[in-house]
């Protein structure tokens, strides 16, 4: 079952970035030909309003096919240095449609994202974590180094700020130093009754790509924690507002790519999503439906805004390099030949295949790491 779910979820993902160009391509006027859920196969299909609207057997993701999506390649075949298009296909539109159908996709799993922290901040989540009060990791294991040591702050201090953020608990505390490694943080602590701000520089953990400081959680101070519910509203803002701390995070991780952290672990690959959104809607529903729903929801806003990134890169077979194409005739009044579309497009095939394979080697560790564990 764990599969199950977790493809049922992967698929509603994809099928609302899918649905985001759908929309686009209609309001910009372009004929759509075909909307799929799934992909290989077609098990069921039916036209509606000219659609060809279709079930397919692989539910690894989908597709909203446009009239002419392939003119180039026919065109380059035919050795035409001009794609000859009608007004309601792919590439006789205005080059400005263009960009906004390839970008109606991107920002659909933006909205998702939003969307997400919106019910999230609605209907809030029971969670359980120790006080910010730390102590020093290398005085239970020597061979870590603690930043936190090297800044002056002392076990028994209580961390109250970080770089302006209030700090009410350890997790709160723990996702504030991960979104933030290899940097200097300002840290408020409060010691016998008087606040003491530190300057205090993260490692990085270069199986993780996150920040550490050299602390632990007092076991002891365990206790349960609602988090804050925001109403109608304050929820719109905290939906926003924690998507945009989402794209920062994952611009860090990005970045910490370059500092040597190990690329097969940062980077997962359909199988390993696929499980691990079934375990988080199998355990999360464990504790109860609010925390389930949230636990979900969060998972899915880490992947829906990783696919909005991902599909904005310029390179070609994403919808970032249609972007990047129309804009470039949208800017230079010219239209790019088939024959440079169509190498392109090549290349951009084969960043992907690189890509999707050091995905398959992070989820081959991933699960021979889970069967030695159970040894």
């Amino acid at each position: 079952m764990t599969v199950i779910y977790g493809l049922i979820i992967l698929a509603v993902i994809v099928t609302i970035h899918e649905f985001g160009h759908f929309f686009a391509s209609k309001a910009c006027g372009v004929k759509v030909e075909a909307f799929s859920v799934g992909m290989g196969p077609v098990l069921l299909h039916k036209t509606i309003r000219g659609v060809d609207w279709r079930l397919s057997l692989l539910p690894l993701g989908g597709y909203c096919s446009m009239k002419g999506e392939n003119d180039y390649q026919k065109a380059y075949e035919e050795g035409v240095d001009f794609v000859a298009g009608d007004r309601d296909s792919m590439y006789g539109c205005h080059p400005l449609k263009r960009v906004l159908i390839a970008f109606a996709g991107p920002f659909a799993n933006y909205l998702l994202t939003v969307f997400c922290f919106f019910i999230i901040g609605l209907v809030g989540y029971f969670y359980y974590s120790p006080s910010a009060k730390i102590q020093l990791a290398d005085e239970v294991y020597p061979e870590i180094h603690s930043a936190a040591r090297d800044a002056g702050i002392l076990t028994g201090d209580t961390i109250t700020n970080i770089n302006g953020t209030k700090i009410e608990d350890f997790a709160a505390l723990y996702s504030e130093i991960a979104m933030n490694p290899d940097k200097d943080l300002q840290i408020t602590v409060e010691r016998d009754g008087k606040e003491l701000t530190f300057t205090a520089r993260t490692d990085l953990d270069k199986d993780t790509g996150a920040g550490k400081l050299g602390i632990m959680s007092l076991p002891d101070t365990y206790q349960m924690h609602e988090s804050k519910r925001y109403g109608f509203f304050g929820s719109i803002r905290y939906g926003f507002s924690e998507t945009a701390k989402m794209i920062k995070a994952t611009f860090t991780g990005i970045a910490s790519l370059f500092k040597g952290v190990k690329v097969t672990n940062a980077v997962s690959g359909p199988a390993r999503i696929t499980t691990m959104l079934g375990q988080t809607v199998q355990s999360g529903f464990k504790e109860g439906f609010r925390n389930g729903l949230c636990s979900v929801l969060n998972f899915v806003a880490i992947i829906s805004i990783s696919l909005f990134l991902m599909n904005l890169l310029p390179i070609p077979i994403l919808d970032g390099g249609l972007i990047l194409f129309s804009l470039i005739e949208l800017i230079t009044k010219k239209h790019i030949s088939p024959k440079v579309r169509y190498v392109v497009q090549y290349i951009g095939l084969a960043v992907i295949a690189f890509l999707f394979c050091l995905a398959m080697v992070g989820d081959f560790k991933y699960f021979m790491g889970l069967f030695n564990a159970k040894k």
